[in-house]
């Protein structure tokens, strides 16, 4: 018997849109099982959007980036803050979750509401949605349920003053004092978003740094840059208890016996693949305690008729590679020369303030991985784009390989380090050299133009080496 589709993707967040559309775009019957009211995923609806939006409304509201390039004083006005950021975030995500209609909708793909449970690896049978169960087979499966936040048993998330970073999202009032537990990516980006706005934000993380896939020069700057905002910190600390107190609001014992009071707490903890109630199991797919779906490295499953991609199938869980993850599954399901392996190299963007932006190797992991290098560095203050908007502290940091001048790493702090390192990836991808950044011609006054005057520091590092 035939089946009902070529591919059935559950899941509609950034993995599942994209590889329906690439399967519809090579003319295979395509629909997309959506368990949420809405397609986005945590990506549109809790995580990656909601957040950022949020940063640049903190910025605009807190004027934090006029403060010292005007000398402006900026009163926040604190019992109108939260609803213009609200505000904003939900415009974002409804043009956001348009777009994913639209999208699916200009390549054929039906979206149907319910949750999905495999009955084979070639059927699934759908639930709610407003209608009876049905049963859909498929040739193909992908899985892109995405993930929730973890809830480590020792935190009371039952106390509304308890947030995970999902209900962070969901705060009706801007809090006078916020621990934050985890020093992640999450964790620093909502750290330094509520600083901003004049919270007293304190940090707790378990390692003694922050973020240690970060080249570690970059994770310091970003550590005092917080630091100058205002947050607190307390490295290579744990938490022993986190509890209510009468009088003191969220009271959090840490292993060091010391305690901190907040009227807020926001646990990030990582986050569970979405894999329950999914019968993945049943069918032979391997899920491991935290939900993390196994895939080889063409992001197929056990069952070999069935794949994932995204944050479903763990790190690095981020929206851009999740979409490439999903497009290299379908072209390989179904055999299309287009698409058949991620890039090695991808970017991490991480909207702290300031923004950070890295991809290829740190200095330190250059040298561990036995690599001869060079750092070559170029700063906002010394550029004239950099003056104009006022970035004193921003660097552009590039790892070189001695003898052959290739560029290993590209790695970003201050404004617009999150677009500035697509340029130093691309020449990476290109496995070109400093001369590249040293032959171009850049616009004037650009941030870009840093890159020539990194290549030409690298070029000086080579040189004493």
């Amino acid at each position: 018997m035939p089946y009902d589709y070529d591919l059935v993707v559950i899941g509609v967040g950034p993995a599942g849109e994209k590889g329906a559309a690439q399967a519809a775009y090579y003319g295979k019957r395509v629909a997309c099982v959506e368990r949420a009211e809405q397609p986005g995923g945590a990506a549109v609806h809790t995580g990656t959007l909601p957040s950022k939006t949020l940063r640049e409304t903190a910025l605009f509201l807190s004027g934090f980036r006029q403060r010292e390039l005007y000398g402006l004083s900026v009163e926040l006005k604190r019992d109108m803050a939260v609803p213009k950021l609200l505000s904003r975030k939900n415009a974002v995500r409804e043009l956001e979750v348009a777009r994913m209609v639209w999208n699916l909708e200009r390549h054929g793909v039906p979206l149907l509401q319910g949750a999905a449970r495999f009955v084979d690896p070639h059927c699934i049978e759908v639930t709610g949605g407003g209608g009876a169960p049905r049963r859909i087979t498929s040739e193909v499966f992908l899985v892109a349920t995405g993930s929730r936040p973890h809830h480590p048993p020792d935190i009371p998330f039952d106390d509304e003053d308890v947030d995970d970073s999902d209900t962070i999202l969901q705060i009706d009032r801007l809090p006078a004092s916020m621990l934050i537990v985890g020093g992640g990516v999450i964790g620093c980006e909502y750290a330094s978003m509520f600083a901003a706005m004049h919270v007293s934000v304190t940090l707790v993380e378990g390692r003694p740094r922050l973020l240690q896939f970060l080249d570690e020069e970059i994770a310091e700057r970003l550590r005092g840059a917080m630091q100058a905002l205002g947050v607190t910190f307390h490295l290579g600390r744990t938490t022993r208890s986190v509890r209510r107190v009468e009088g003191r609001g969220i009271v959090t014992t840490l292993d060091s016996g010391l305690e901190i009071d907040a009227e807020r707490v926001l646990a990030s903890s990582g986050c569970s693949g979405w894999t329950d109630g999914l019968g993945l199991q049943a069918i032979g797919v391997e899920v491991d305690p935290r939900g993390t779906v196994k895939v080889d490295a063409d992001f197929r499953t056990a069952a070999p008729n069935v794949y994932a991609a995204g944050d479903v199938i763990g790190f690095p869980a981020l929206a851009s590679t999740s979409m490439e993850q999903a497009r290299v599954a379908v072209c390989h399901a179904f055999g299309f020369a287009y698409k058949r392996q991620m890039s090695h190299l991808y970017p991490f963007g991480i909207y702290t303030i300031p923004e950070v932006g890295s991809v290829g190797f740190s200095e330190e992991a250059a040298r561990a991985a036995g690599l001869k290098a060079v750092a070559g560095r170029a700063f906002y203050r010394d550029n004239a784009r950099g003056k104009i908007v006022g970035d004193k502290d921003g660097i552009i940091k590039l790892v070189v390989e001695r003898g052959t001048k290739r560029v290993l790493g590209c790695h970003c702090i201050g404004a617009r380090a999150t677009e500035l390192v697509h340029i130093g990836q691309a020449v990476m991808l290109l496995e070109g050299t400093i001369d590249a950044f040293i032959e171009m011609v850049f616009n004037y006054p650009t941030l870009s133009e840093m890159f020539k005057y990194a290549a030409y520091d690298a070029l000086g590092a080579l040189a004493r080496a």
